[in-house]
């Protein structure tokens, strides 16, 4: 597993060591099944908004809450696994919770971004982060590029 795999705890204190430095902490979040073009655009985006880049993942048990009893298609060590290895990604995070709240009020990003899918009023955490005085990013969707699209195209395959 990636050194990149952290605790809510290790996370705490990497998020305030970097404050103390005075760097920006950025903040994405998702299930991240089947990595693709869509989710690199994104984490660049991500990346380029602070100094240091936060990767929330959703757990097995929450993709299958959130998706269906189908998915995920990648189990969550996969998932954490291919995100740390990604060089605009700092560190990651795994979460059982159906949306990153609790996350987000424990780690209070400087940015919290997300993908173009999403309206910023309806981005869990966009309050809060706002009302700390951080900003939320919204990163322009690449359409035909999203994990249900792909496995859609795959179940739709002659081949």
């Amino acid at each position: 597993m990636s050194g990149k795999l952290k605790s809510l705890e290790e996370i705490k204190a990497i998020v305030v060591d970097a404050r103390t430095n005075g760097k920006k902490v950025a903040f994405t979040n998702g299930c991240f099944d089947l990595l693709h073009r869509g989710h690199v655009h994104v984490l660049r985006a991500a990346r380029a908004c602070a100094d240091l880049l936060i990767v929330g993942i959703n757990s097995d048990q929450s993709v299958k809450q959130i998706k269906g009893p189908k998915r995920p298609v990648l189990p969550e060590s996969d998932r954490c696994e291919l995100l740390g290895a990604m060089e605009m990604v700092d560190f990651v995070i795994l979460f059982n919770e159906p949306d990153p709240y609790n996350l987000i009020s424990a780690i209070r990003p400087d940015v919290l971004v997300k993908g173009g899918d999403w309206k910023t009023e309806k981005i869990i955490g966009a309050d809060m982060v706002e009302e700390a005085g951080g900003r939320v990013v919204v990163v322009p969707y690449i359409k035909g590029f999203s994990t249900t699209e792909i496995i859609e195209r795959i179940k739709n395959s002659d081949g």
